[in-house]
């Protein structure tokens, strides 16, 4: 059987976004899992970050991948996919020349798509992690994306959280990126379809929507009519992996208490140990008189 190449791949997503349906994209966080994806029939996957930070660093999403962890995981995922995938690049790993570096790196691992955030990442101490840069830095995040680009079949997606401001803010801040020159946009927060259309009718380039499986944008019909072409309902297949785990080892082990039947969310809580890094940082990172 022939195998599509990375250049394939990456105009398989450009007609996935130029065309008039809503797809929902596979959790894939290694070559297996792309494999499986792929195999399936799901047109588009996804590498989440909080997903590489569990899978490569056991560790919360609080920042603490690096981006060549990042993309050594989706070298790995690139070297057999042969479904396009979107890699969620957080806020380029640092500023514009970080985020150029970023699409050196990505690009190279075969990546079909990806996005960059304007959240204010690492989130300074006592701050929510949904702080926002500045548009204008956002812009040029954008923009420096593009010029370190290479293939320009490779999708850059701008990505915002409509859930934290104003909707005219919203607007704003999606349309400059448009003009910039996202291939897309990326909405993270949009409560329902009156908050989507507010926010849609503004904007010319496909939309990509982060729902969680939000059952208040569950219409693929609308959605597509909307300008949403890739939906992201979560990680449920990672997190199900998580639990199998742990169920097969404790079965193993005979471990048959209650206590022990634990869900994906409490084991993911237990083993990456969020305590330690939530102490760390008041001791490290409060400030102190």
């Amino acid at each position: 059987m022939s195998r599509l190449s990375h250049q394939d791949l990456r105009r398989n997503f450009r007609e996935l976004f130029a065309s008039n349906a809503c797809y929902h994209t596979a959790s894939v966080f290694d070559p297996m899992s792309a494999r499986i994806a792929a195999d399936l029939g799901f047109e588009v996957g996804i590498l989440g970050g909080s997903v590489a930070s569990l899978q490569v660093l056991g560790a919360p999403d609080f920042a603490l991948i690096t981006l060549s962890e990042f993309a050594e995981q989706a070298t790995r995922i690139g070297r057999v996919a042969q479904l396009p995938v979107i890699a969620d690049a957080d806020h380029g790993y640092g500023n514009a020349l970080n985020v150029m570096r970023t699409i050196v790196e990505l690009e190279r691992a075969g990546i079909s798509a990806l996005t960059i955030e304007d959240t204010l990442l690492p989130a300074q101490f006592g701050r929510k992690s949904t702080d926002l840069i500045s548009v204008a830095e956002g812009v040029g995040k954008i923009r420096a994306a593009l010029e370190a680009r290479v293939d320009s079949e490779m999708a850059i997606i701008a990505r915002t959280n409509a859930g934290i401001l104003p909707v005219q803010e919203i607007i704003s801040r999606t349309q400059q990126y448009q003009r910039a020159g996202a291939d897309g946009i990326c909405m993270v927060g949009v409560r329902d379809f009156e908050h989507l259309e507010q926010l849609a009718e503004h904007l010319t380039v496909p939309l990509m929507l982060v729902t969680y499986g939000n059952p208040l944008l569950r219409d693929d019909k609308r959605l597509a009519e909307l300008g949403v072409r890739v939906t992201i309902d979560g990680h449920g297949a990672y997190f199900a992996a998580i639990k199998a785990t742990y169920d097969s080892l404790r079965e193993q082990r005979q471990i048959f208490t209650q206590a022990a039947d634990l869900s994906a969310t409490e084991l993911t809580h237990t083993y990456t140990q969020p305590e330690d890094y939530i102490r760390w940082a008041e001791e490290f990172m409060s400030v102190k008189e």
